[in-house]
């Protein structure tokens, strides 16, 4: 009987050990999900040429990620403005070219300071700037 008893106190020991290290896990990927998200790839998410656009955001530190192609605005100029926070940064696109045996393809992405660190809360506007390139897709977010 008492082996018994141990089997299923050790089982519910590995059961709550597996639970709080799933809350662990969630609360580490919640803190990194993105915090800002924009998919542009048609004239008519621009107004003036530009896309415009406010998110809140909490004190710490962040990162620019991109999703461009070969198709993607070759100059992006992404603008940050908040009550006690400035950013301004021109991206530029950059091709790395790959070969395989059979083949030879390119993987995309943006250069320039994609990190920033925000001092306190606040409300942030942001403005991207495509250098009038208003067709060529490309999805920027913002993550911790």
């Amino acid at each position: 009987m008492k082996s018994k008893f141990g089997i299923i106190g050790i089982a519910i020991g590995i059961a709550i050990l597996i639970g709080f290290l799933g809350i662990q896990d969630n609360q580490e990927e919640n803190e990194r999900k993105g915090i800002f998200h924009v998919t542009l790839a048609s004239p008519d998410n621009y107004e003036n040429g530009v896309f415009t656009d406010t998110f809140q955001i909490e004190d710490g530190d962040y990162e620019f990620g991109f999703v461009p192609n070969g198709d993607s605005p070759e100059i992006m100029i992404i603008i940050l403005k908040g009550e006690s926070f400035s950013f301004n940064e021109k991206f530029s696109l950059v091709g790395t070219p790959h070969e395989t045996a059979v083949s030879k393809y390119f993987t995309w992405d943006y250069s320039g300071n994609k990190k920033f660190q925000i001092p306190k809360q606040q409300e942030l506007v942001i403005t991207i700037d495509p250098n009038g390139d208003l067709l060529g897709p490309v999805s920027v977010d913002i993550k911790r």
